[in-house]
């Protein structure tokens, strides 16, 4: 497994890319609302990258797991989906959660985040499981420091999981990210602290925290790509881009 280590001057570069990408995510995250089509807020993002001079990391994306290519530049995964909800004529409900994961490439390099929100009147346990999908991605985050290892973020984050009650599927994770969207390194959602790759300067990895929940037990939809909970119950997603630095980890896709 190739591990590549980014420069400052580098780290610097793909700044653009995730900045973008925090850009995208708050126009939707705007724009999402009871009544909005899935494809519109596709169309949307598909927009900005134009007018960017971007490049879609999903529309030609043909992994071994989904029925590839995808075919869209977005990820709407609402209420029971929660990883690569492949867009579709749907309208937004009162109450729906939907998950936004969203990468791109700008100037060459990629930047690669996920976000979830209710839209309308939301459901308290919906907004608990956000903010614990949230907690973690920040506790990965942290523990993302030079000297520390893979499995540090790794156990943060199943570590907030389990004190909010929550199982975790380690099938779909982080990863390391570079001048592709999906590098050879895989961050599992739970994991031993001490274990795994050394974090070195200039290591950028995207954390992605997804949970369910009440299983930790997953199925494809027909179209492919789209991910669900097995019992019907609801998930969450959140991602972020970052560097491990010298000091403390840069967030490259942060959003305003």
């Amino acid at each position: 497994m190739a591990i590549e280590l980014r420069t400052p001057a580098q780290v610097d570069e793909m700044r653009a890319a995730g900045q973008f990408v925090g850009e995208v995510l708050t126009a939707l995250v705007d724009a999402a609302d009871v009544g909005v089509d899935l494809l519109d807020l596709d169309a949307l993002a598909h927009r900005m990258i134009r007018e960017r001079g971007a490049e879609s990391c999903y529309i030609d994306y043909a992994p071994s797991f989904g029925r590839g290519p995808f075919g869209k530049v977005l990820c709407t995964s609402v209420n029971d989906a929660v990883l690569h909800g492949l867009p579709h004529r749907y309208r937004l409900k009162d109450g729906d959660l939907v998950s936004f994961d969203f990468a791109c490439s700008v100037d060459g390099w990629v930047g690669d985040s996920a976000v979830s929100i209710v839209v309308g009147t939301p459901r308290e346990e919906d907004l608990a499981l956000i903010a614990a999908t949230e907690e973690a991605l920040a506790a990965g985050i942290d523990a993302a420091r030079a000297g520390n290892r893979l499995g540090d973020i790794s156990a943060a984050i199943g570590g907030v999981a389990r004190s909010h009650g929550l199982l975790v599927n380690t099938q779909f994770g982080g990863h390391s990210v570079g001048r592709t969207m999906h590098g050879d390194l895989h961050l599992p959602n739970d994991g031993r602290p001490g274990r795994g790759v050394r974090l070195d300067p200039g290591l950028v990895v995207a954390i992605e925290p997804w949970f369910l929940q009440s299983t930790d037990e997953i199925v494809m939809d027909p179209d492919g790509w789209t991910i669900r909970s097995a019992d019907g119950s609801r998930g969450a997603h959140s991602e972020h881009t970052i560097a491990v630095t010298d000091g403390d980890p840069v967030i490259l896709t942060a959003r305003a």
